[in-house]
């Protein structure tokens, strides 16, 4: 992801070739969603197939995202870490933002403990230089 939180072309094509799924339930972006990509898949899943459908998907995206990490040459130049860094920050800012994730873990954690593990753990700004 860059700054224009646009995802690079080697993920774009690789998950364009994917077989595309139509869920019974799918529903819109929240506001804050801009920081998912046109392959995001936000629905409520129906039925056991509807999960079966979507842990396969999953598995598909992580099982891609590891071939294209460890293929891809790390990063030396602190312009793009800077933008990686920039890129990251941006989508902790609106993860931090998402009521329903805050809502379920202020039921099992309380408001204090759920706002730190949510601002410190799940979507701790990273180091911008």
């Amino acid at each position: 992801m860059n700054r224009q939180r646009i995802l690079p072309s080697i993920y774009q094509q690789a998950l364009s070739n994917l077989s595309s799924i139509n869920f019974a339930h799918p529903r819109d972006l929240p506001k804050w969603g801009d920081i998912f990509s046109q392959f995001c898949l936000f629905a409520r899943l129906a039925d056991y197939q509807e999960e079966e459908l979507f842990l396969d998907r999953v598995n598909d995206i992580l099982n891609l995202h590891c071939q294209i990490a460890t293929s891809t040459p790390a990063v030396i130049s602190e312009i793009e870490e800077d933008e990686i860094l920039s890129a990251q920050h941006y989508y902790c800012n609106k993860q931090q933002q998402n009521d329903k994730t805050r809502r379920v873990l202020e039921k099992s954690l309380g408001e204090v403990w759920t706002d730190r593990y949510m601002s410190k753990m799940l979507f701790d700004f990273p180091y911008v230089h």
